[in-house]
């Protein structure tokens, strides 16, 4: 089982640079052990205009069907028809890709201390796997290396050059060229070879979910086959492929506002919530939101920004409401939700009343229209204010409940928190948080625009001097709001009424 890597280069940047980058020296050939077999690294050729370095992979079929027994690629077809007679020492699969991420870790992972500069550059590199196993052909190869910047040659190995009538085998020789990152070229392989083969050698498990994100990190989330490549590399198990999927979405969602990861999908922040730290209040919060459901005589309710699933714990309880829909755009926050919900111990007829699902209230989604009530509970200022007309929109323009609830910090009540330090918010992401004025004013606002009337209710003890800790705004319909009104503030950040609660939040958003 063959791979080899090519580079090109001159007096100024040796062609041998690739010894320093793979951390495998020209001078040596090297041989490393593996769970089947051994690998070995050498160096056809190494000169300052050309390097080239080969992946040599001598599989001991005696140990492969040993350890492959009733796992992985045990159960294919062609290992369970001849154990001991089949493509895996010859063909490149997974066992390769094995072997790439273990003798060339370091590489992987774009570290080189001698050579900083040189592991962060685009290299002209030409990649040559001689038999590459390729269920879909050469079309499926070039499908997916195209995306990511090489230039393939996938021809077809036929099945016997003697008899050209039999055809092509499901074999190709590959050569890969183009200007990436070393580190780069040596991911997508990783990722590539069992994909192509449609295969692996051992059982997939669940940290092979991580495994591929942090291999795929940079070029999976936006490649045209990024669901093919997810089912593949994780054998078709339903439950990996699909977290797959949901982290590569909370990926995509992040680069779309051009934030981190870790940023948007940090709704479960156990340290620095001091909010919730008082559990009476976040008990009552919960309190007068049922109220405010039950009033409504709402029965499909959904909790937007559900974060751990507390609101609906609480709603699960009362049999009048027939289905309960948490959304967040936090995977993290709706893990830690289902395991508090104990979902997969629910039983048939509790299970069909909830549902756990991915979204991002910044964008009209289609599944939110046609429920009986929403709830935005802690939810609208985690938002940076330009954003809220958007939110404002999906919600009330587009989604449209017959109900809408919304509770939000009174930032007047935080002299009361003893705990909270003066000019903090309660929260590290909180980008903002309104005194009663504001939060009426966005409100009545928000009201008039979308056709709903709006009442309000304290939450907690209703401080003479500085109000409630929580105030609780429920909207109803009243009528259809204008078409021409609201396409007009879906496209504008209208941020009215919000300009001091930005002044005088930014330096304390900042501070936290």
């Amino acid at each position: 089982m063959l791979l080899t890597i090519s580079t090109t280069g001159n007096a100024a940047n040796p062609a041998t640079d690739l010894g320093f980058l793979l951390h495998k020296h020209p001078a040596n050939a090297q041989a490393f052990s593996t769970a089947h077999g051994t690998a070995h690294v050498l160096y056809p050729e190494a000169g300052d205009e050309r390097c080239t370095a080969a992946l040599l992979l001598e599989v001991d079929p005696v140990a492969l069907a040993r350890r492959g027994r009733g796992k992985g690629r045990g159960g294919a077809p062609d290992a369970a028809l001849a154990q001991y007679v089949n493509d895996r020492p010859y063909a490149a699969s997974s066992l390769l890709a094995v072997a790439l991420s273990n003798v060339f870790s370091s590489a992987l992972r774009g570290a080189c201390k001698a050579r900083p500069e040189r592991a962060e550059q685009a290299l002209p590199l030409r990649i040559e796997v001689p038999a590459l196993p390729a269920r879909g052909g050469p079309d499926l190869v070039r499908k997916l290396f195209e995306p990511l910047g090489w230039t393939v040659e996938a021809t077809a190995v036929p099945l016997d050059e003697q008899f050209p009538e039999w055809g092509d085998s499901r074999y190709v020789r590959l050569v890969l060229e183009g200007e990436l990152r070393l580190a780069h070229a040596l991911r997508h392989l990783y990722v590539l070879l069992p994909v192509l083969d449609d295969a692996k050698h051992y059982w997939v498990s669940a940290d092979e979910v991580d495994k591929l994100l942090r291999a795929g990190e940079g070029w999976l989330p936006e490649h045209p086959e990024q669901k093919l490549i997810v089912g593949r590399y994780l054998s078709r198990r339903w439950s990996l492929t699909r977290q797959a999927m949901e982290r590569l979405e909370l990926a995509r969602l992040a680069d779309a506002d051009d934030t981190d990861v870790d940023e948007i999908d940090n709704a479960v922040d156990e340290e620095s919530d001091t909010e919730e730290r008082p559990v009476p209040l976040a008990v009552r919060r919960r309190e007068a939101i049922l109220a405010a459901l039950r009033e409504s005589g709402a029965a499909r309710v959904l909790d937007l920004g559900c974060g751990q699933g507390q609101l609906v714990q609480e709603l699960l309880k009362d049999v009048r409401f027939t289905e309960i829909v948490g959304v967040d755009v936090s995977m993290r926050a709706l893990t830690v939700a289902s395991r508090r919900l104990r979902l997969e111990r629910m039983g048939e007829r509790q299970a069909s009343r909830v549902q756990l699902m991915q979204g991002s209230l910044a964008y009209t989604d289609k599944r939110l229209k046609g429920y009986d009530a929403a709830v935005l509970s802690e939810v609208v200022e985690h938002l940076d204010l330009p954003r809220l007309p958007a939110l404002e929109y999906a919600v009330f323009g587009a989604a449209r409940p017959r109900a809408v609830v919304v509770t939000t910090p009174n930032v007047e009540y935080n002299v009361r928190w003893e705990s909270l330090p003066e000019g903090h918010a309660r929260h590290g992401d909180h980008r903002f948080e309104w005194t009663r004025a504001e939060f009426r004013d966005w409100a009545e606002r928000v009201a008039t625009r979308h056709g709903y009337a709006v009442r309000y209710v304290p939450v907690g003890d209703d401080d003479p001097e500085v109000g409630p800790p929580t105030q609780m705004a429920v909207f109803t319909t009243t009528k259809t709001a204008d078409t021409a009104d609201t396409t007009h503030i879906a496209a504008t950040a209208d941020t009215t009424g919000t300009t001091e609660a930005t002044a005088r939040n930014e330096k304390g958003a900042k501070a936290v």
